[in-house]
């Protein structure tokens, strides 16, 4: 298991993409995490499992996002390989 954090900018608030984030983490059903609306502007997504459900997560917050976004970029912190799981499930923060 591995983790990420990603940075996702653009029209990110107030067009439910935490939501649409935490609703496809469950649907990959092996990832464990977080997403929260930053004071920044953008989105973050720290989720924890498997590599490859991972990498689906990063796409789909680059590419596709909730219906409403407009992702004009995002960043990805890959953190290293780890034995135990810091969250029980995926869900939304604040």
């Amino acid at each position: 298991m591995k983790t990420v954090k990603i940075l996702v900018s653009g029209r990110v608030h107030g067009v439910f993409f935490r939501v649409y984030t935490r609703e496809y983490a469950q649907k990959l059903s092996d990832l464990t995490g977080y997403v929260k609306n930053r004071r920044d502007g953008r989105v973050e997504i720290f989720a924890e499992g498997p590599e490859e459900s991972l990498l689906k997560l990063a796409r789909w917050a680059k590419e596709e996002g909730s219906p409403a976004s407009q992702i004009t970029g995002t960043e990805e912190i890959w953190g290293n390989t780890i034995s135990k799981r810091e969250y029980q499930d995926f869900k939304i923060t604040f």
